[in-house]
């Protein structure tokens, strides 16, 4: 088995402390970071107005649960700049594939790959390469879910 060059723990001190990070955060007017703002323009950049009709809905009925899927997910984490929206969206599928359990989310979640210029062919080989790690019945439930999102 050939090693690499460099040990590992070597080639992790080339990388910057803080790295990956995303760009400085949006100030509000008291310059505290203005997450809600950042996760609603983020929702709205890769979903449209499907995440923005989820998360009203949420909101109806569990309303501290919409702050954290706007604020944490979307403020926080979806707003982060250290992968592109494409690879993201990409990464999301695949979790979503593998949970196995979550079609409504990846059916947003398809919807928003395609959105941010994901082709179907590269949603497809993500739920496919998922099969290996999730099972046939998981990525045979995210095609379906996928043949549906693509349909609208």
């Amino acid at each position: 088995m050939k090693t690499p060059a460099t040990p590992y723990h070597e080639r992790l001190s080339d990388v910057p402390v803080g790295w990956p990070t995303s760009e400085p955060p949006d100030t509000n007017a008291e310059g505290g970071v203005d997450r809600r703002a950042r996760g609603l323009q983020t929702i709205h950049e890769i979903t449209g107005a499907t995440g923005e009709s989820v998360v009203a809905s949420v909101r109806e009925l569990a309303p501290d649960l919409a702050d954290w899927i706007v604020d944490f997910a979307y403020g926080d984490v979806a707003s982060r700049q250290a992968i592109d929206k494409r690879t993201r969206q990409l990464a999301i599928i695949g979790g979503l594939t593998v949970l196995g359990h979550a079609q409504p989310q990846l059916k947003v979640h398809i919807q928003g790959a395609l959105n941010v210029g994901c082709r179907p062919a590269e949603i497809v080989e993500v739920i496919l390469q998922m099969s290996v790690f999730a099972g046939f019945p998981a990525a045979l439930n995210a095609l379906t879910t996928a043949r549906e999102a693509f349909a609208e």
